[in-house]
């Protein structure tokens, strides 16, 4: 299977995206994990809500939106113009700031069923022992919810690397800059080049099934444990 150097970029850029991405989301999805695991408050429903939007919203219309927020008139375009940093549509950190909040519920919601699977009696027994909850938290809760942060971030990294609709509104079409594989694909098929977009396609379908079948793999047998 022969790949060309275009389609090598491609997947280069999109792997790129993914990884940075995910240890993005790692950072902001945890401390909105906890809150929604362990909060009473009437908020846990709407930011519930809002982070799970993008698993039902089309995603031309969240790369629409978020095209104009970071846009020349747009709040963020003209806050990053004043740092001067110009606007993030059609650069790669543009598809960063996208592909974090299309993949937010991918990351947050294992991680959230995670942190809820642990109750109430470790924290208790960490506070008897007059530990800090910083310490409860990353000597305690952060090892007994490692197999949800696993699951979110093969979820997290595996969803970014076959986003199309977002990264296209917001990323464009540029080579070496924001044609992930997805449009690469896209572009094949426009030029009716169908043997190049088959063997890119059958790339990430391998991939896709290796990630998906490593995830089931590795989790444990609920009858074993």
């Amino acid at each position: 299977m022969l790949l060309s150097e275009g389609d090598l970029q491609a997947i280069v850029l999109t792997l790129e995206l993914a990884s940075i991405t995910t240890a993005i989301l790692l950072v902001l999805g945890t401390p909105i994990a906890w809150w929604l695991a362990r909060t009473k408050s009437w908020w846990k429903g709407p930011l519930g809500a809002v982070v799970a939007l993008p698993l039902v919203l089309p995603p031309s219309v969240l790369g629409f939106y978020l095209l104009l927020t970071m846009g020349p008139h747009g709040p963020v375009g003209q806050f990053t113009q004043w740092l001067g940093l110009g606007t993030l549509p059609f650069t790669f950190w543009g598809l960063v700031v996208g592909s974090v909040f299309y993949s937010l519920p991918f990351m947050v919601q294992p991680v959230q069923n995670a942190f809820e699977s642990i109750g109430d009696r470790p924290l208790e027994a960490a506070a008897t022992l007059r530990a800090s909850p910083l310490d409860t938290f990353f000597s305690v809760v952060l090892p007994l919810a490692l197999p949800g942060f696993i699951t979110a971030s093969i979820l997290t990294f595996a969803h970014t690397v076959g986003e199309f609709g977002v990264v296209l509104m917001i990323g464009g079409n540029i080579p070496g800059e924001t044609r992930v594989a997805s449009v690469q694909i896209y572009d094949h098929v426009e030029a009716l080049d169908y043997g190049q977009a088959h063997r890119l396609s059958a790339v990430m379908l391998v991939f896709s099934f290796l990630v998906l079948l490593a995830l089931y793999a590795w989790r444990p047998n609920p009858k074993k444990v």
